[in-house]
C-alpha cells in the first residue's frame, strides 16, 4: 500500500521521458518538455501526476485483479454484447476501488498547490496517461478519457475516477488486443495541468512530417476554433498551415502554403460547467471566414515543433516524427504545447514504391484511343457534356466526354478514369490526367455513343499506346516494385508537375528535380482570377464577376496581394519538396481561349481563330495587354526566392520565337527584381519552336540553359495543330524531321556550353526516343511522375 498521500504523486518538473512506467506516455513526455524545453520556449501548463502505482495499489486493495482477469478472460471484438458488458462491469470496478480517502488526500494536498498559484478553484484538464502509451509503435490516442474545465475537489476527484475507469473502455480494450498489450499489465496515471482555455481561442494538432505523403521536410499546423477533441474526432475541417524545415532554420521564417478550414462547428464549455462537459456550437460566418492564428503563431508553433522533434530525435537515437498537441489560452493569450508523442502511422509507411498496372481482360474493348499513363481503373460510366453536368459527378466514376475544359478540374481529380472521343496526348485531359496519376484515353471518337452513364467499365493504359475500354470490372493486377531497384542513369530524370498538391508525394520518388513546373496549372486551379482582372478590378464588366472577385480577395488590401500570395505557395511547395534539387518553373503559357475562362478573363483576351498560334508564351509578357498581369508572377516568383529562400527555383520563357522578344522579357525580369544570375537565379527557354534551334547561337548568349518542349516542336515542324482530332494521326514526335531538330537543338546549345534537357512527352511515350536522346548527350530528361521509372531503366541501357 502507499504509505503517504505524497508518494504517489509527481509533478511536472520532476519527471522525464525515463518515467514512463510510472506516470505513462503522455505524462512522461510533457515532463520531459517541461524539464528540457521550457527554457526554449516551449510552454507546457503547470500541473502534477498521480502515478500508476496509485492505480494499480487501489485496485489491489479492493481486490479487483481476479474480478478484472475473469471478465475479460476471452472478450474479443466479434463479441459486441458481451464486449460492452465486460466493460462495464469493469469500469465499476475501477470507479469503486478509486474513490479513497487516501486518493481524495492527493487531490486536495496538490490541487491546493496550483490554487496557491493560480487562484481559487481554479480550472484544470484532468487527462489519462497509460504506461504503454504514446510509443514509437502504439499511442493509444483517444482509448481512454479526459475531462477538461474541472473546478473544485468535488469534480477534481470524481473527473480522477472516471479517468481511472476508462482504462476499461470498450475502445480501449478492442485496441490492447489489437496491438498484443496485457490488460492487466497497462497501468493507468492520470495527469492535472492548468486548463488552457483554447474554448476562447484555439487549438490544433501540429505534426513535424507531412501527414498524407509522409514527406519529412515540412511541419504541418492545423488548427480551429474553440477546443482541439473537434479534429481529433474529425468533425470539422482545420485551417492547414505547411512550413518548410530547412528553410526555416536557415532564417527564412515564412509560411509555405495554408489552406483555410471551413470549421464548420467550435467545441466549447457547457453552461453548467460540469467537469467535462463540451458542447458544440455553430461558428459564426466571420469566424469561418479567417484564419484561426496568425502566420506569427504558426511560426511560433513550427519553431516548438522543431524543438520537440530534435529532443526526441536525440533521446530516440534516430530521426524521430513527432505528434503535438497545442492550445491558445484565450483570445490574447500565449501558445501552449499540451501534449507530444511519436508519430505512430505516416512514418512507419514502408518506402516508396513503382507500381505497374496489367489488365488481363478476355472481353472484346467496347472502345479504343491513345492511352495516357500507365493505370487501369474501374468505375461506373458518369458522362459530362457540359459544366452544368460537374456538380452531380460521384467520386470514383469514369468522366466521359467529347473533350474538357480547365474549369472540369475539380471534377476530373475525383474520377477514376477519364475517356474522351477527341484530343491527343497533349490536349487539356491527358495533361491533367498525368498530373493526378488517373488514367486517360483520349481520342476515342465515339466514347460518348458507345459508354452508357451508370455501366460498369475497366479503363486500361496499362497496354502499351492504345488504351482500351472494356465492359465490366475486369481483374486488375498490380506489381510493385521498391526503388532500390532501380537502375540509376547518369543522365538525370527529372518530373514534369503543376499540381502542389502532388508535390511531396512525387518528390519522396526517385528524380533529379522538376524539369517543368507549369505556372498556369496553379493559377487555373488555385486562383481561378485572370491576372489582369485582379490588377484592374475596375475594368472586369460583368457585375457578377466583380462581386466573386471582390469575395475571393475580401481579406486583402489590394487584390494583386492575392494572386501574389497564392501564386507563390503554388510554386513554393513544389520547390520546397524538392528542394534543394533544381525546380524549373515555366511562366505562364495559357492561350487566349483559356485566360479567357479565368474568372475575369473574358474582358482582357483577344478572340483569335487558332489560340495555339496566337498571343502565347513570351509575346505577352512585355504587351500592354498583359504586362501587368506579368509583374504579378514576377512579384510571386520573387517572393518564394526571396522571402521564402527557395533559391532552387529557374525561371522559364515558353513560346519565344525570336530573340528580340527574348531580350525584351530578360528585361522585364529584370526590372522587377529577377535579375538573371543575381543570387544565383539561371533564366531558361522552351527550345520548341524551329527559330529557337536555327538561332540557338543567338539564344544561348540570352539564356542559361534550354528545354526541348517536344509536344510543340513537332506540331511546328509536321505543321499539325495538336488540339486537332482530325489530323492527331500526323503527330509523331519519331518523325526523321522531328528527331532531326531534336540533334540540331542538343549539339547547338553544347556547342555553346549551355545546359539542354527535354520537357516533352516523346521519351516517355516513346522509349526509343529516350534512348536516341541518351545517345546525344543531353543532359537531362524530365517526364512525368508515372513514367519515371520506365524513363531510367531505358536511358540505363542506352548508357551502357
Amino acid at each position: 500500500m502507499i504509505d503517504r498521500a505524497a508518494a504517489g504523486v509527481r509533478w511536472f518538473r520532476e519527471i522525464r521521458s525515463t518515467d514512463l512506467a510510472s506516470v505513462g506516455g503522455k505524462n512522461a513526455s510533457l515532463g520531459e518538455m517541461v524539464s528540457a524545453l521550457g527554457g526554449q520556449g516551449v510552454r507546457v501548463p503547470d500541473g502534477f501526476a498521480l502515478t500508476a502505482d496509485v492505480y494499480r495499489e487501489a485496485l489491489l486493495a479492493s481486490g479487483a485483479w481476479p474480478k478484472l482477469a475473469a471478465l475479460l478472460d476471452g472478450v474479443g471484438a466479434n463479441d459486441v454484447g458481451r464486449l460492452a458488458r465486460a466493460a462495464a462491469e469493469a469500469r465499476a470496478l475501477v470507479y469503486a476501488a478509486t474513490g479513497t480517502d487516501q486518493i481524495r488526500t492527493m487531490l486536495v494536498e496538490n490541487y491546493r498547490k496550483l490554487e496557491a498559484m493560480y487562484g481559487a478553484r481554479v480550472a484544470v484538464a484532468v487527462r489519462s496517461s497509460a504506461t504503454a502509451e504514446d510509443l514509437p509503435t502504439a499511442s493509444f490516442a483517444g482509448q481512454h478519457d479526459s475531462f477538461l474545465n474541472v473546478q473544485g475537489i468535488t469534480q477534481l476527484e470524481e473527473a480522477c475516477r472516471k479517468c481511472f475507469a476508462s482504462a476499461f473502455t470498450d475502445r480501449a480494450i478492442v485496441y490492447r488486443n489489437a496491438n498484443g498489450f496485457d490488460h492487466l499489465k497497462v497501468g493507468l496515471s492520470i495527469g492535472i495541468m492548468k486548463m488552457v482555455r483554447s474554448d476562447l481561442a484555439a487549438s490544433g494538432v501540429t505534426f513535424t512530417l507531412d501527414t498524407e505523403s509522409g514527406f519529412r521536410d515540412v511541419v504541418l499546423v492545423t488548427g480551429v476554433w474553440g477546443l482541439g477533441e473537434s479534429i481529433v474526432q474529425g468533425k470539422v475541417d482545420p485551417d492547414e498551415f505547411h512550413v518548410h524545415k530547412p528553410t526555416f532554420r536557415a532564417g527564412k521564417r515564412c509560411v509555405l502554403r495554408r489552406s483555410l478550414g471551413r470549421k464548420q462547428q467550435e467545441l466549447i464549455y457547457g453552461k453548467e460547467h460540469a467537469a467535462g462537459t463540451t458542447v458544440y456550437v455553430e461558428t459564426p460566418a466571420d469566424k469561418r471566414d479567417r484564419f484561426c492564428i496568425s502566420d506569427a503563431e504558426v511560426l511560433e508553433l513550427t519553431n516548438c515543433a522543431l524543438r520537440i522533434e530534435a529532443h526526441y530525435s536525440q533521446l530516440a537515437g534516430e530521426p524521430r516524427a513527432m505528434d503535438i498537441e497545442w492550445a491558445k489560452d484565450g483570445p490574447d493569450g500565449e501558445l501552449f504545447i499540451v501534449q507530444a508523442r511519436p508519430e505512430t502511422v505516416v512514418s512507419r509507411r514502408a518506402a516508396s514504391v513503382i507500381e505497374t498496372y496489367r489488365v488481363r481482360s478476355k472481353s472484346a474493348p467496347l472502345v479504343e484511343g491513345r492511352a495516357v499513363g500507365e493505370r487501369a481503373a474501374s468505375g461506373a460510366v458518369y458522362p459530362v457534356s457540359s459544366a452544368a453536368d460537374l456538380p452531380g459527378f460521384p467520386p470514383g466514376a469514369v468522366l466521359v466526354a467529347s473533350s474538357t475544359s480547365p474549369d472540369w478540374e475539380p471534377a476530373m481529380k475525383r474520377a477514376s478514369a477519364i475517356v474522351t472521343d477527341r484530343g491527343g496526348r497533349t490536349c487539356h485531359a491527358a495533361i491533367v490526367a498525368r498530373e493526378h496519376g488517373i488514367p486517360a484515353i483520349v481520342g476515342a471518337g465515339d466514347a460518348t455513343t458507345v459508354l452508357r452513364k451508370g455501366a460498369r467499365v475497366t479503363v486500361s493504359c496499362a497496354e502499351g499506346e492504345t488504351g482500351r475500354v472494356y465492359p465490366g470490372d475486369q481483374p486488375i493486377e498490380i506489381v510493385t516494385k521498391d526503388v532500390a531497384d532501380l537502375a540509376r542513369p547518369r543522365t538525370p530524370i527529372m518530373v514534369n508537375l503543376g499540381n502542389p498538391d502532388l508535390a511531396f508525394r512525387t518528390a519522396m520518388r526517385p528524380n533529379e528535380g522538376v524539369g517543368l513546373a507549369r505556372m498556369e496549372f496553379i493559377v487555373n486551379q488555385h486562383i481561378g482570377v485572370h491576372p489582369m482582372a485582379l490588377a484592374h478590378p475596375e475594368k472586369v464588366t460583368d457585375p457578377a464577376e466583380r462581386e466573386q472577385i471582390a469575395r475571393l480577395t475580401r481579406h486583402f488590401d489590394d487584390p494583386k496581394a492575392f494572386f501574389i500570395e497564392r501564386l507563390s505557395e503554388g510554386i513554393g511547395t513544389i520547390a520546397a519538396a524538392f528542394h534543394p534539387k533544381p525546380v524549373i518553373v515555366r511562366l505562364s503559357d495559357f492561350k487566349t481561349n483559356e485566360y479567357a475562362k479565368l474568372l475575369g478573363g473574358r474582358g482582357f483576351e483577344p478572340r483569335e481563330e487558332n489560340p495555339m498560334l496566337g498571343f502565347r508564351g513570351a509575346s505577352r509578357y512585355t504587351h500592354p495587354a498583359y504586362a501587368d498581369g506579368f509583374a504579378l508572377e514576377c512579384a510571386a516568383l520573387r517572393r518564394v526566392r526571396d522571402d521564402m529562400g527557395l533559391e532552387n527555383v529557374r525561371i522559364m520563357v515558353p513560346f519565344c520565337r525570336r530573340v528580340e522578344e527574348g531580350a525584351q522579357v530578360i528585361a522585364a525580369l529584370a526590372k522587377h527584381g529577377l535579375t538573371r544570375g543575381q543570387n544565383g537565379l539561371e533564366v531558361y527557354v522552351m527550345c520548341e519552336i524551329p527559330n529557337n534551334v536555327i538561332q540557338i547561337d543567338a539564344f544561348a548568349r540570352l539564356f542559361d540553359g534550354f528545354s526541348i518542349g517536344s509536344n510543340d516542336l513537332t506540331q511546328l515542324v509536321l505543321g499539325v495543330d495538336r488540339d486537332s482530332d482530325m489530323v492527331s494521326f500526323e503527330f509523331d514526335e519519331r518523325d526523321p524531321g522531328v528527331l532531326e531538330m531534336l540533334r540540331l537543338a542538343i549539339e547547338g546549345a553544347h556547342r555553346n556550353g549551355r545546359h539542354v534537357g527535354i520537357c516533352g512527352e516523346a521519351p516517355a511515350n516513346y522509349p526509343e526516343i529516350a534512348s536516341f536522346l541518351t545517345k546525344l548527350g543531353i543532359d537531362s530528361i524530365s517526364v512525368n511522375p508515372e513514367s519515371v521509372a520506365q524513363t531510367m531503366e531505358v536511358v540505363f541501357r542506352a548508357e551502357a
